[in-house]
């Protein structure tokens, strides 16, 4: 009887410590979905985005971009900064590797659409199939978007890719049409 009163604590004190590691676990987790960290191409630097996943958040990033005051320039000739990349985890796939969805955007406010836009991207790779036409790794850091064709002014292109880990993805080179 003597043993028995000894395995009891022992239980209750292995349990509470996984108790205590799932937590955090989930804490790290959730904090994950809401915190992305987005690298310039200009210097280098990082910088950190808080953003919550739904369906009006892309429309209001616009509003709230960090560098937004390089955004008014009515009037003036287009360059890669006029195309915003934002992106965000989305739900795994059913084996359990991780989802993201990527929204490449033309945010020029003096009407230019975008064309031939590079993207430095790695060894950029998805388990999820990307249509090569929206897109496609080319070379080493170099992939190509909406097969060189013209980005409009206001539009959007969408595309989600599967990896164990979030690709950092920023415009490279744009010509202006």
């Amino acid at each position: 009887m003597r043993g028995r009163d000894l395995i009891r604590p022992r239980r209750f004190c292995i349990l509470s410590v996984a108790a205590i590691i799932s937590s955090l676990l989930a804490v790290f987790f959730v904090a994950e979905l809401f915190h992305l960290k987005a690298v310039s191409a200009e210097n280098g630097s990082t910088r950190t985005v808080f953003y919550k996943e739904n369906s009006t958040n892309f429309a209001r990033k616009l509003l709230h971009l960090p560098d937004a005051g390089n955004r008014n320039r009515i009037g003036t000739a287009c360059s890669k900064d006029d195309i915003d990349i934002v992106q965000g985890s989305t739900a795994p796939l059913p084996n359990g590797i991780p989802s993201y969805t990527v929204q490449i955007l033309n945010v020029c406010v003096s009407g230019c659409s975008i064309s031939n836009i590079h993207v430095s991207c790695g060894w950029f790779s998805s388990a999820r199939l990307i249509s090569p036409s929206v897109f496609r790794r080319i070379y080493y850091d170099d992939c190509l978007v909406n097969d060189g064709e013209p980005l409009g002014p206001g539009e959007a292109l969408s595309f989600q890719y599967a990896n164990s880990f979030l690709y950092p993805l920023s415009v490279s080179s744009v010509d202006c049409c």
